[in-house]
């Protein structure tokens, strides 16, 4: 006869020190924020330049080391100098927009 075994608990999982800290609500929304930028900087019916500002402004909110607050800031001002551009669409302007409220809403 056998005895049935006892289930044995679940094996915890610990970080490890490499490993970042799990993301927060305002992590989470930076990380939806450079989504956006992301395809606005690969929208081919907005300028050069509206792109390539797009990308630098998702590049300094993906800066590890830098305040969340200053990373924000920056490309806050970034993307403002870019909704002021006359060449921008309508769509790409509106877009801009939105990705400012959603950030300064993060603040």
């Amino acid at each position: 006869m056998s005895v049935p075994s006892s289930p044995s608990p679940a094996p915890t999982i610990s970080p490890t020190a490499g490993s970042p800290p799990p993301a927060g609500p305002k992590e989470n929304a930076v990380a939806r924020i450079i989504d956006s930028l992301m395809q606005l900087a690969e929208d081919g019916s907005v300028p050069r330049n509206i792109r390539r500002g797009a990308q630098s402004a998702k590049d300094e909110l993906g800066k590890p080391r830098v305040a969340l607050d200053m990373r924000i800031a920056s490309a806050v001002y970034m993307l403002d100098d870019l909704a002021n551009d006359p060449n921008l669409p309508t769509h790409g302007r509106t877009a801009i927009w939105s990705i400012i409220s959603n950030l300064e809403s993060v603040q």
